[in-house]
């Protein structure tokens, strides 16, 4: 971690930024944006048919279609908060963007990351009741309880954010103001202040461990709970029909969190900003995508509720 001392000769602060974007070839910024307003398309049309589908057909008002129907809506604002910004980057010559936008758009896009993850915890947990103790999943998995996990999840999200971008709000940034990366995030950000950052770097690293290894563990531990609980039944069809039900979910989980970890829990002079705009698109534009199309696919639910509709 890098303490850095504010040059005292040069107090004129920084009113805009330029994003780099994902890459300097000229030659690459056509297909790439044909390649990321394709996966933009298919990202608010599969989260909002999924809210969608959810809303209309009564078949799925259950739990884990609640949990799910809200990843959607944080997929569909997290995508949005960094994509069209980023497709017009592609366009224009100076991708410039000012200092109160790349500031809500850092809180916006923390809030999102914070809330799925939390979001992805619950959804383990609901996995975790419906298979562990299905007597009592009505009971345990009540409208109170998962309006009540939803609130606690956006609950942390907020304060997740308003703690991050609160810190770099305090920052001062009077030298180069071309940010790194694509987007308004923290590591590229605090590369450019003339303030000490120690204290932001530690809350970085502190907070994401929290916000990353808490439901991390929560998943960890409820599919430690499934997996000894359908080795038990006997039935081959039961065991075929509770891991179906949640393979799913891991499919979302592995992506997200592999990706998320490799970004923020590791300190901002060992991690290679290349690298980070790599993993960055996954969870930004990848996850996004992939989710409603991992659970409308592998799911017999959804697809009936779907061949019905249409």
């Amino acid at each position: 971690m890098t303490e850095r001392i504010m040059d005292p000769g040069n107090h004129s602060s920084v009113t805009e930024f330029i994003l780099a974007g994902l890459t300097k070839q000229p030659e690459l910024q056509l297909p790439l944006l044909f390649f990321f307003l394709g996966i933009y398309v298919v990202t608010v049309v599969g989260n909002l048919g999924m809210i969608t589908l959810i809303g209309l057909s009564s078949h799925l008002h259950t739990p884990m279609y609640y949990f799910l129907s809200n990843l959607s809506f944080i997929d569909l604002c997290h995508s949005t908060v960094i994509t069209p910004k980023m497709l017009l980057n592609f366009v224009t010559e100076k991708n410039i963007i000012s200092y109160t936008e790349c500031m809500a758009q850092l809180y916006f896009f923390i809030v999102f990351i914070i809330a799925e993850g939390y979001m992805l915890a619950a959804m383990a947990y609901d996995r975790y009741v419906a298979i562990c103790n299905p007597l009592l999943y009505n009971v345990t998995m009540s409208h109170q309880r998962c309006f009540q996990l939803t609130v606690g999840v956006y609950i942390l999200a907020i304060t997740g954010s308003t703690v991050h971008t609160g810190f770099m709000l305090r920052l001062l940034f009077c030298k180069a103001n071309v940010v790194n990366h694509y987007f308004c995030d923290l590591f590229p950000l605090l590369e450019l202040s003339c303030s000490s950052i120690y204290i932001n770097e530690l809350l970085v690293l502190i907070l994401s461990a929290f916000n990353i290894l808490i439901p991390a563990l929560v998943i960890l531990a409820s599919y430690i709970f499934i997996l000894s609980s359908i080795l038990q039944i006997h039935s081959t069809e039961g065991r075929s029909k509770a891991f179906s039900t949640c393979s799913s979910h891991i499919s979302a989980v592995a992506v997200f969190f592999g990706s998320a970890a490799f970004m923020y829990l590791q300190p901002s002079s060992v991690s290679s900003m290349d690298q980070g705009k790599v993993s960055s698109v996954f969870y930004t534009c990848i996850v996004p995508m992939l989710n409603p199309l991992i659970y409308s696919l592998r799911n017999r639910d959804v697809k009936f509720v779907l061949k019905k509709i249409l």
